[in-house]
């Protein structure tokens, strides 16, 4: 056994480079795998911990106005442990040179029973003064000791912030109605409940109530029970901490991130499979005069399977050994991106172990997967057979040589390049396989920037096409707009409309807002990912397909749709048109539909502008001023603010996968050429004996590797396509959906990186040809 040890180490020594590369694919996909998991695995450890600390709500209930003494009715519900009152309100708050629009929460002693902040700076409210968010006080520079003007219900009184807080129903804070937050426009503010019930006139009443369930109680057993109670006040439906904005959010993340843990490096580790199978037969296909004489010697089956399967171990290990660590490195980096997105009071990121040793194990076993058909050759061939030199190829004009005129045009390396390839389909469809590949990771890694491009472009400037975007703090008459209008620098104004809903159809039903708007409009449109405006029906809803899918519904179908504010109107609407949009489970109607369905006036909750650019500063405290006005975005702003969080988010995630499908294709790439040179050293050494020059035999090897790499790239083309469909499957949610596009520059991006480490591997051939010892090349197969 230690002859096999000497030799498996001198193999290594030899193919160092090639193994390397291969060692390098094994990496990124331990990285990734090893990243994600504890990444994944922190997120949840520090959720859990927060909400267990801070005595999360396990139900959640809204309604319009409750009564005080409702509460001792919810509390004798069976199953409930414990209960909280809350006043929640809408306003929205000014200070020197700002405007945000805010959500106001009473808060009781200590930071309240269900749900109590954590304060990070300065001390819990009192008369006169409010608690704001942590992500709001970082995004405008307010801290406690700053004095804001909140604006509710028409009426203005003066706030003095006390302190900076975070509070575990909010880890990831979004505006009513918005997708991603805006930190700059919308916080929260926690005030002293008799505060809130004089702001919002909800004195002696509530209109939020949080539940902890008692131990094995499901909430779904007391939901129906808190709803019966609260229906006659409008309640909105009791849910769960998955209906929770910031819960479901989270969750989805670290679903994501389980998801990357998985597919990708599934991705990678095929590669690496098929990279070490290729490696490892061609070193078998080499080394048949070895073997007959190991047998020969009194070397088992089991002796010389170990030996080729340690040399695939060997290389995954090392690989492995690499990738924990830049899997450690990944898990922090991603953490650091989390903690500015998600406000946890610790992030508690660790290395883990298992993580790293369950990826390493994928990796071996990968690696042995890809080893074993090398291996069962090398156990399989004989000593009598092995020592035989392999009968010589047949040599003959090719197909594109027999073609009339064309072998007249092909130089000899070419011909030579072409006959090379010829003689031996399968390896060089294994070839031309693995430079496909390098395209296909490549690929998958930059199509990531594209769709977020995208999806700002369909959101941002084909779906919303309006300048402001005027939320009101309460319905108002369709009439107010023509007030709207008349303001300076105002082009035109569209109203809209936000209804909360659950559609029912059979027995699956899903909560969404009902979005309305005027058909024609011209400043919001119902527009694809095939970019296909949908106009808005004068009758019926425009759904997106995954609603419609997960309502089994088609266009045509009707559904029932009951409005949870106001009256809690209900009434069948048919499904007029689906829409493959990207953002969320949206349903479209009519401003007259909503009106005639909720059977209350024309009423609006919003308004969408175009604006004059230089009216804007005139516009934006003319709007400021009116006690109606809750909030106005301006699309500038809100692309921003997207960029900053969401896309920045994305971005990142997307720039670590190109820096790993680069590393990938560079090691698959040269791995490709250096097996093709190994396997043709021998010939390339005759060549030189009889006459060739190093350039002359380079460029028959060169022409080989030419001719796969042009195959490679409309097939490694193909391949990113499926890779990337397989990606964003595994990362949709019921949130977002990540489009399938890839722009002209990311197919440039990845021909041009797989062209280019083509041509510095071929350009490390002609070093190999130069420093080629020709007497031991020739012997070889000898």
């Amino acid at each position: 056994m230690t002859a096999l040890w000497t030799k498996l180490r001198r193999d290594l020594w030899q193919a160092r480079g090639q193994a390397t590369a291969i060692a390098v694919v094994v990496a990124c996909a331990v990285a990734t795998s090893a990243g994600s998991v504890a990444t994944a695995r922190a997120l949840a450890r520090s959720r859990d911990l927060y909400y267990a600390r801070s005595a999360m709500p396990d139900l959640f209930a809204e309604a319009t106005r409750v009564p005080a003494a409702v509460a001792g009715r919810l509390a004798a519900i069976p199953g409930v442990a414990a209960l909280e009152t809350r006043a929640v309100g809408d306003g929205r708050v000014t200070w020197a040179g700002g405007m945000a629009r805010v959500r106001m929460i009473s808060v009781g002693p200590e930071g309240g029973a269900l749900g109590r902040l954590r304060l990070r700076a300065g001390r819990l409210p009192g008369a006169g003064e409010a608690a704001v968010s942590e992500s709001f006080a970082a995004a405008t520079g307010l801290g406690p000791g700053d004095r804001i003007s909140l604006i509710a219900n028409g009426r203005q009184q003066p706030v003095t912030i006390s302190a900076v807080a975070l509070s575990p129903e909010y880890i990831y804070a979004m505006p009513p109605g918005g997708l991603f937050p805006d930190d700059r426009r919308f916080g929260l503010l926690w005030m002293d409940r008799p505060e809130v019930e004089a702001a919002l006139d909800m004195e002696g009443a509530f209109d939020q109530a949080v539940f902890r369930l008692a131990p094995g109680v499901h909430p779904a057993a007391v939901a129906d029970a808190v709803d019966a109670v609260l229906r006659p006040f409008g309640g909105l439906g009791a849910h769960g901490r998955d209906r929770l904005v910031s819960h479901r959010f989270l969750a989805d993340e670290m679903r994501q991130l389980d998801a990357m843990a998985v597919v990708l490096p599934g991705i990678f580790l095929g590669v690496a499979a098929f990279l070490v199978s290729v490696a490892l037969s061609r070193l078998v296909a080499s080394q048949r005069m070895q073997l007959g004489t190991l047998r020969a010697l009194g070397y088992g089956s089991a002796a010389i399977g170990l030996h080729y399967a340690a040399y695939a171990a060997a290389i995954a290990l090392a690989g492995a050994a690499l990738g924990v660590g830049l899997g450690h490195a990944l898990g922090a980096w991603m953490s650091d991106l989390y903690r500015d997105f998600y406000r946890f009071p610790l992030l508690d990121y660790r290395a883990d172990p298992g993580a790293m040793a369950q990826a390493a194990a994928l990796a071996l076993g990968a690696s042995l997967l890809g080893a074993a058909g090398a291996v069962r050759g090398a156990v399989r061939l004989q000593p009598a057979e092995a020592m035989r030199p392999p009968a010589p190829a047949t040599y003959r004009p090719t197909l594109l040589e027999r073609l009339a005129g064309a072998r007249a045009l092909l130089s000899l390396p070419a011909r030579m390049s072409l006959r090379g390839l010829a003689r031996r389909p399968l390896r060089a469809a294994l070839g031309t396989l693995g430079i496909a590949s390098a395209v296909a990771v490549l690929v998958t890694g930059a199509f990531f920037d594209d769709a977020v491009d995208f999806m700002m472009r369909l959101a941002f400037q084909e779906s919303l096409r309006a300048d402001a975007s005027v939320a009101f703090s309460r319905p108002v008459s369709r009439a107010a707009l023509h007030e709207l209008r008349r303001l300076p620098g105002v082009v035109a104004a569209e109203g809209s409309r936000d209804e909360p809903a659950v559609l029912r159809r059979g027995a699956r039903s899903q909560r969404v807002a009902i979005g309305g708007a005027e058909p024609g409009a011209r400043l919001t449109a119902i527009v694809g990912e095939a970019r296909r405006v949908v106009p808005v029906p004068d009758e019926g809803l425009v759904v997106s397909a995954r609603l419609a899918a997960l309502l089994g519904a088609r266009p045509g179908d009707r559904v029932q749709v009951e409005l949870l504010s106001g009256r809690r109107a209900s009434g069948e609407l048919p499904i007029a048109a689906t829409v493959d949009d990207v953002l969320g489970l949206t349903a479209t109607a009519s401003l007259d539909t909503l009106r005639r369905l909720a059977r209350q006036g024309d009423l609006v909750t919003g308004a969408q502008l175009a604006v004059d650019p230089a009216a804007r500063p005139s516009l934006d405290g003319a709007l400021r001023n009116r006690p109606a006005v809750a909030a106005v975005s301006w699309r500038k702003d809100t692309i921003q603010s997207f960029r900053e969080t969401l896309a920045r988010t994305m971005l990142a995630m997307a720039t670590m996968l190109v820096g790993f499908a680069v590393a990938i294709a560079g090691g698959v790439v040269y791995s490709a050429v250096r097996a093709s040179f190994s396997e043709r050293s021998r010939e390339l050494a005759t060549l030189r004996v009889i006459g060739f020059t190093r350039v002359e035999a380079w460029r028959v090897l060169v022409g080989e590797v030419a001719l796969q790499l042009a195959a490679a790239l409309p097939l490694g083309a193909l391949l990113g396509l499926g890779l990337a469909l397989l990606a964003v499957r595994s990362f949709e949610s019921d949130l977002f959906r990540i489009p399938v596009v890839v722009d002209r520059s990311t197919w440039l991006f990845a021909v041009g990186v797989t062209v280019l480490a083509t041509l510095l591997a071929s350009l490390a051939a002609l070093r190999w040809i130069r420093r080629l010892a020709l007497a031991d090349a020739l012997r070889s197969g000898d």
